[in-house]
């Protein structure tokens, strides 16, 4: 793997603007599989000016950036979903322990009294077992 210092001497195609430069500085970064240079160089934040769009010297530069940035932030954000869920998992865990080492339930005091029977209802039931006692 290259570093920054081993591109720094890197000559490259000239361009019109100090963007263009920059793409391609970045770009060999990347070629070089020196994506930890890249990232402090700024890839992350770089935006191409609309000259430096219609370049053909610059395009295949920015392409490449384009693929990388969205490799990175692909990866950062499967990185972030990670780290939500475990701690999702631990606080969950947290809860659950607090649940079972809190104090042991109270016995059951009495019942609530039942709220009393509709009288349609209670009719009902009555002349039920009425009949069920007449036979």
């Amino acid at each position: 793997m290259r570093g920054a210092s081993d591109i720094a001497g890197t000559a490259f195609a000239p361009t019109h603007c100090a963007i263009g430069a920059t793409a391609l500085r970045l770009a060999a970064s990347l070629r070089a599989d020196a994506v930890d240079a890249a990232i402090e160089s700024g890839l992350m934040a770089f935006s191409p000016c609309a000259e430096c769009a219609r370049d053909p010297a610059v395009a295949d530069a920015l392409d490449a950036i384009a693929h990388a940035q969205a490799r990175l932030r692909t990866a950062w954000a499967a990185r972030d979903r990670y780290h939500a869920r475990e701690a999702r998992i631990a606080r969950r865990e947290r809860e659950r322990a607090e649940r079972c080492s809190g104090a042991v339930a109270a016995p059951p005091g009495p019942a609530a009294p039942r709220p009393p029977l509709p009288a349609a209802v209670a009719s009902v039931l009555a002349r039920a077992k009425a009949k069920a006692a007449g036979q």
